[in-house]
């Protein structure tokens, strides 16, 4: 029997963030309460003395990895790309004492979920992986990530 389970722990956090460039609203600074979806793939813990026994990981180490990689560092930040003109913004928003995640990227739905998966993963252990996220922005709009869409 292959007793492959997906678990899911749900999190949520407050960030505020700016698409520069973009010719909508979205190109001024506001904020979303996000509500983050993970995903593990793996089979639970066969051995009847292990503390974790029948669990494929304690949602208490997932939430701790998640909560240190994720929520914390996101929570009630402003996320900005510093490779563009909002470098000036972050430092500016910075030196009067914000809170800013400095990104590479359009800090987009779409482009968080992908720096998202990649932080996840390298904190997962190697009998564990990634199944996906889903990163909701509003109660409506939301971006996925699956590990089997993933082409190198």
């Amino acid at each position: 029997m292959n007793n492959t389970i997906r678990i899911t722990k749900e999190f949520k956090f407050e960030a505020g963030h700016a698409l520069y460039g973009y010719d909508g609203l979205c190109k001024n600074v506001h904020g979303h309460s996000y509500k983050l979806s993970v995903t593990l793939l793996g089979k639970p813990i066969t051995d009847s003395n292990h503390a974790k026994y029948g669990m494929v990981m304690d949602f208490s180490d997932l939430k701790k990895i998640v909560n240190e990689t994720i929520v914390k560092p996101f929570d009630h930040a402003t996320v900005l790309n510093i490779s563009s003109s909002h470098k000036e913004l972050a430092d500016s928003m910075e030196s009067r004492g914000h809170k800013i995640v400095r990104v590479d990227y359009q800090p987009t739905s779409e482009m968080m979920i992908v720096d998202f998966a990649a932080k996840i993963k390298s904190r997962l252990p190697d009998f564990l992986s990634l199944h996906h996220l889903i990163l909701r922005e509003t109660d409506t709009c939301y971006a996925e990530w699956y590990a089997s869409d993933q082409i190198d």
